[in-house]
């Protein structure tokens, strides 16, 4: 059986690979909103797979809602040039942070204080604003089913070829 190919493609899994500013959506069954900045997020080589980080005392309702109807969107977005990527999914999936994340979570810390560097923020405000504990940490896992372009101009919206038309987040 021949492997899906990826939605993304090398250089926008590149960018989510390269530690930019992640934040992680859901919603309840009425539709509201739940909304929260990743602390840290993976994806594998292929693009098949991303894992999201979040604060569990910060994220109540965002956990509730993704384990009430496994929807998820996360918006990728680089600070230098507000280059946007949005990806959906509808089977995510939750578990609690390891010791095994924490190279990951370095990982992404010191990427995302690279990024904000370049818009004149300093290392600490990054550290201040990624805080963890790592007992607090949920990891969301999933593979995107829809990926849109997010950036600001003529493309904002557009669903990227491959597996975005498929079914809704």
């Amino acid at each position: 059986m021949t492997k899906p190919s990826s939605l993304l493609s090398p250089d926008l899994i590149a960018m989510v690979d390269g530690g930019v500013s992640a934040i992680v959506s859901s919603c309840d069954a009425a539709l509201r909103p739940s909304i929260m900045r990743a602390v840290g997020s993976a994806i594998t080589p292929d693009g098949q797979s991303i894992s999201v980080y979040l604060s569990r005392r910060q994220s109540r309702q965002l956990l509730q809602d993704v384990a009430a109807n496994g929807h998820i969107a996360v918006v990728f977005s680089q600070p230098n040039s507000h280059r946007t990527l949005q990806v959906k999914a509808i089977s995510a999936r939750t578990r609690s942070a390891v010791p095994a994340d924490q190279p990951v979570l370095q990982r992404y810390l010191l990427a995302m204080q690279a990024e904000e560097s370049r818009v004149g923020f300093d290392p600490a405000f990054t550290r201040a604003m990624l805080a963890y504990q790592l007992d607090d940490l949920v990891v969301i896992g999933f593979e995107p089913t829809q990926a849109f372009d997010q950036t600001p101009g003529p493309k904002a919206g557009a669903a990227l070829p491959g597996l975005a038309s498929g079914s809704e987040a």
